[in-house]
């Protein structure tokens, strides 16, 4: 005998007329990539249930060790304040008694107050993959969930392959989901396993189950198509009311239906709030921080929550977008937790000038004169290699230079050099001195690091810190070299953007130059003169 489960209510803020489903710890596990630690797992559904979605999908316990000790630990360690813990697992295997199947037992020992079962539906896959009869699957369906439900745990029905099984056979796939229904489950949900659907046949399936079963029913979609979540917001439009997603669309080979833009569709463009009272604002911190969790980087271009998601860039946009940011901007950024951002590039107008300039906190609107000079130098020094979009400290600091009639400098340099030395053992060194003025004093420092460039940065500090000791807070946090094409002969140019945090902040900043060392040293340049802008100091130079 098991212990009975946690109670099972939703939460009071939402109805359980629809579900958003997370699968994130089990289907987004199976990324190429991803390998989740017990810890990562509890992790990420502190940070599903703090989002707000309905359930959360844990794992198969007893399949692995991982998952079992992640049910454990989950009851102990974490308070789901809005989300139901749901344990996966499959019917009873063919021929044996569900009370006797060990993987059944595990589901009912993990104590979930929800499991979700995976059947087939597809005939060939009951016949060559399970080697059974579409019969006994039939009564494998119908004996698991009734026996789950007897013991007091709510029950959802994954229909693996549903959707190809539907093209094959659609009266045997309907049978398995009005078996199902019949049996005691809640939810039936339809799987496109293969990810190879588009939404007009989605719709045009669940509309047609619906009518024939009258079973509620839920969408699962893969991306194969690039059509996951259009896919579920159609499965919604025929009728589901149970949606299944994972945070970013991890998930085995393209991935998954995106749980955060079908939220948000849900939200925004529906109407339909499935998220409690104002939880959606945190769209964008959450994806975030799971991406975190998972070690990925954050996709630029993800909908909704991605850093370019209302990003401008184009002079015609912007033009807009200063008379009223809805003219290009399908929602207000703050609604999800983003921001809109103007980009500075040689296709930059006066207004996207205008713009990011209010943005740093610059109001240029009656200073045509400034912007001009401030477009023209934006240009001239894109055509030369750099850019300026994913450089706004360095922009920032061509505006006050351009605003101000001098560049803001802390010290100036008389000479730098970077020394690499290969040794007969195998072995190398990097040693950088810097010659520079800083305060009316002459500064020689020199530094060995792990790169030229990392010696340079030791360089400076070490010749900067005791006349600048805010410096000592900062540290470089990445490192990206470009080399853009060439432009005489075999010559070419290489660009370096460094980005910096004081631990409060990160900033960008860009060098250009034929030399991946000298082109670094413009950007270390660039990025303590912000530094020390930012903690108050005055320029001495």
């Amino acid at each position: 005998m098991t212990d009975a489960p946690e109670p099972d209510a939703p939460h009071p803020a939402l109805s359980d007329a629809f579900h958003v489903f997370d699968t994130t710890l089990r289907d987004g596990a199976q990324r190429e990539g991803i390998n989740l630690t017990v810890a990562d797992k509890l992790t990420i559904a502190r940070h599903l249930d703090d989002f707000g979605v309905g359930f959360i999908e844990g794992g198969w316990p007893g399949a692995n060790p991982r998952d079992t000790e992640f049910f454990e630990r989950a009851r102990a360690e974490i308070d789901f304040r809005h989300a139901r813990l749901v344990a996966f697992g499959a019917t009873r295997k063919a021929g044996v008694r569900v009370e006797d199947d060990p993987q059944v037992a595990a589901l009912l020992a993990s104590r979930a107050p929800v499991v979700t079962l995976v059947a087939k539906s597809h005939v060939r896959h009951v016949e060559l993959a399970l080697r059974t009869t579409p019969e006994e699957n039939l009564a494998m369906v119908r004996d698991t969930v009734a026996h789950l439900r007897a013991q007091g745990r709510r029950v959802f029905l994954d229909c693996e392959h549903f959707f190809d099984g539907y093209a094959l056979d659609p009266v045997y796939a309907k049978q398995v989901v009005r078996t199902a229904s019949e049996a005691g489950a809640d939810v039936v949900v339809l799987c496109d396993t293969n990810g190879g659907m588009l939404p007009a046949q989605v719709a045009a399936v669940v509309r047609t189950v619906l009518a024939d079963t009258g079973a509620r029913l839920g969408i699962h979609a893969q991306d194969d198509t690039g059509c996951a979540v259009a896919n579920t917001l159609a499965a919604v439009d025929a009728g589901a009311t149970h949606v299944q997603c994972t945070a970013n669309g991890y998930g085995e080979r393209v991935g998954n239906s995106n749980l955060f833009p079908v939220v948000a569709a849900l939200e925004l463009k529906y109407g339909r709030q499935v998220l409690p009272e104002g939880k959606l604002a945190e769209t964008t911190r959450i994806s975030h921080a799971i991406a975190e969790v998972v070690n990925l980087t954050p996709s630029t271009h993800q909908p909704y929550v991605g850093v370019s998601a209302f990003a401008h860039k184009a002079g015609l946009h912007a033009s807009a977008i200063k008379v009223d940011p809805d003219l290009y901007q399908h929602i207000d950024p703050a609604l999800v937790g983003n921001s809109m951002r103007m980009l500075v590039s040689d296709m930059a107008g006066r207004a996207s000038i205008e713009l990011k300039g209010k943005e740093l906190g610059f109001d240029l609107s009656g200073d045509r004169e400034l912007v001009g000079r401030v477009v023209e130098r934006v240009k001239e020094r894109e055509l030369a290699g750099y850019t300026y979009e994913a450089a706004d400290a360095s922009f920032e600091l061509l505006l006050r230079e351009e605003a101000e009639g001098r560049p803001r400098r802390y010290f100036r340099v008389e000479s730098w050099r970077a020394i690499v030395e290969d040794r007969p053992d195998g072995t190398h060194a990097n040693e950088a001195t810097v010659k520079l003025w800083a305060k009316g004093e002459r500064l020689v420092a020199t530094a060995e690091g792990n790169g030229p460039v990392h010696a340079l940065d030791r360089a400076l500090r070490v010749a900067l810190e005791r006349i600048y000791p805010q410096l000592a807070g900062l540290e470089l946090v990445d490192y990206k070299v470009r080399i853009l094409e060439g432009r005489l002969g075999t010559g070419s140019i290489t660009r370096v953007l460094v980005s910096t945090s004081d631990g409060q902040g990160e900033w960008a900043t860009v060098g250009v130059a034929e030399n991946v060392i000298a082109a670094s040293w413009q950007a270390l340049d660039d990025a303590y003169a912000y530094g020390l802008m930012r903690a108050g100091v005055e320029p001495q130079e």
